[in-house]
């Protein structure tokens, strides 16, 4: 076996494979037998040509630096009482400031040296008289830790919102940054975009703090709260309980959450905690026996069980009247995590299935009355050779196929329009070389000479002029967004594949013509 014949050979098995690659794509999945020996994967749609949902949503940073600003307060508050440090009272007054209010002025160096050893990112703003001849001193957090902070909380805020989308069931959804504080969401497919919202927009923070059975709860709802607690409501009745204001337990120790059936044929959700949440749990449980432990979720209270006995083994239910989905999509975002500060949606797209039909089928039209007319033309200008031509041009559609469903490319509106753009660059590679060959053939060259010479001048100029703009489609690919990276996506693929089937596939059956086939003449 020779050389050329071992080219052919390697032709071949490009083209098997990517026709094997490209079926389910143009048959779809579901119609190929069971039996199909090559892969299922087809190309995945984007949400323009599926239908979906696109959301712009904007992490309120401003909440995660004063929510990180509470958790330093009630740590500054032990660490004061242990410094035996006299304050009245101590509070978030903005989102980056904390406001200590000392009995004892004279106290405040060693405040600030508790401040400065302790949290070094708390930095001195100003000092005033308060009421009872206190002294008022407030510490802003620093503008560099304040901006780390809001920049983490979009960090967790966008993989919290990956594993939501992920866990629901999205198929191939697109989440990326954009900006300082905001997140662009595309959901292709999704037929309940209000689900959708509900799963992605919720917080989630799951707490467990211990009812105050010594006060009336009815008192202080209307306003007689003893200091250390706070009025909740439950989600049903929303009727008024007393909690204490410290949580003994957050879903950050959370390890799963599953939606079971009781006896009742009621769901509920049965949650899990890991080890260092079951160790924590146990303990809360074994310390107050016979009290009352609040369930939370973003606030509301979902339910209020009597500790009977201590609870080893770290696990615990959540009951609240849900339903089936409300109990499923409940289950999602306590697996996925609590988003670290709350996020709202700018802007709001939804597209209709039917219209992403319609695109489809408009795309492929187009595709197709392109494909036709670039046919007809390479036929009848350039007869065999044209014929040539366009076998190529069809197996460079189906390789441009083939590769986009292994990859896991998503094909976009703008990506069918890069194929109708490909279709017509696709040829322009052996429109070139045809001219070439012409010119030799003028110059009386032999059929083989003026195939290989005219191969061999028009190379250049194809390469570079591909390189050149395979280059900017990168360039896309890397800086774009979206429907941009689409079309160079698709673009980069088609002319890769082009060249392939212009300057190999096409040159291969021209010397094989001329050579083997001992053709005495080149129709061209």
């Amino acid at each position: 076996m020779d050389k050329f014949q071992v080219k052919g050979l390697l032709i071949l098995a490009v083209l098997i494979v990517g026709v094997v690659f490209a079926v389910p794509s143009f048959m779809g999945s579901s119609e190929l037998s069971e039996g199909y020996p090559g892969p299922k994967q087809k190309i995945r749609l984007g949400l323009d040509l599926q239908g979906g949902i696109h959301l712009v949503l904007q992490v309120v940073t401003e909440k995660a630096v004063e929510s990180r600003m509470n958790s330093v307060l009630n740590d500054l508050k032990n660490e004061m009482i242990n410094e035996k440090i006299h304050y009245s009272k101590a509070m978030v007054d903005t989102p980056e400031t904390v406001q200590v209010s000392l009995r004892v002025s004279e106290e405040q160096d060693e405040l600030d040296k508790l401040i400065q050893d302790k949290y070094q990112y708390l930095k001195y703003a100003n000092k005033s008289s308060g009421p009872e001849g206190s002294t008022v001193v407030t510490y802003r957090i620093s503008p560099q830790e304040a901006e780390a902070i809001k920049k983490q909380a979009v960090e967790q805020a966008l993989e919290t919102i990956r594993n939501r989308v992920d866990q629901y069931g999205v198929s191939e959804p697109s989440i990326i940054p954009q900006g300082a504080d905001r997140i662009v969401l595309q959901l292709p497919g999704v037929s309940d975009p209000e689900r959708a919202k509900k799963i992605i927009g919720k917080t989630a923070l799951l707490e467990f703090k211990l009812v105050d059975e010594g006060a009336s709860s009815a008192d202080a709802a209307s306003g007689n709260v003893p200091a250390g607690d706070y009025v909740a409501y439950m989600k049903d009745s929303n009727q008024p309980v007393l909690l204490k204001q410290q949580a003994v337990l957050t879903g950050a120790f959370l390890e799963d959450a599953r939606v079971k059936i009781d006896q009742y044929n009621e769901p509920y959700i049965s949650i899990a905690f890991n080890r260092e949440g079951g160790r924590i749990f146990e303990q809360v449980t074994t310390e107050n026996v016979g009290k009352q432990l609040a369930i939370l979720l973003d606030g509301k209270v979902y339910s209020t069980p009597v500790i009977r006995d201590a609870i080893s083994g770290g696990k615990a239910i959540i009951e609240g009247r849900f339903t089936m989905e409300e109990a499923k999509d409940l289950a999602v975002v306590l697996r996925a995590g609590s988003l670290p500060a709350p996020v709202t949606i700018l802007e709001e797209r939804t597209v209709g299935p039917s219209l992403g039909q319609d695109s489809i089928r408009k795309g492929i039209i187009a595709c197709l009355v392109g494909g036709v007319l670039v046919i007809i033309f390479m036929l009848v200008y350039y007869k065999l050779s044209g014929l040539i031509a366009n076998l190529a041009l069809v197996f460079n559609i189906v390789l441009m196929v083939a590769t986009m469903a292994a990859i896991g490319s998503v094909l976009t509106l703008p990506g069918l329009a890069g194929f109708v753009l490909t279709i017509g660059m696709a040829v322009d590679a052996n429109v070139l070389v045809f001219e070439r060959i012409r010119e030799e053939l003028r110059l009386g060259r032999t059929p083989k000479m003026a195939v290989e010479m005219g191969y061999k001048n028009a190379f250049s100029a194809i390469f570079d002029s591909n390189l050149t703009t395979v280059i900017a489609a990168l360039v896309l690919i890397q800086f774009g967004t979206g429907p941009v990276r689409g079309f160079a996506m698709s673009l980069t693929i088609g002319l890769v594949w082009s060249m392939f089937t212009a300057l190999v596939l096409c040159k291969w059956i021209q010397e094989w013509l001329v050579t083997y086939r001992n053709t005495d003449h080149v129709s061209i």
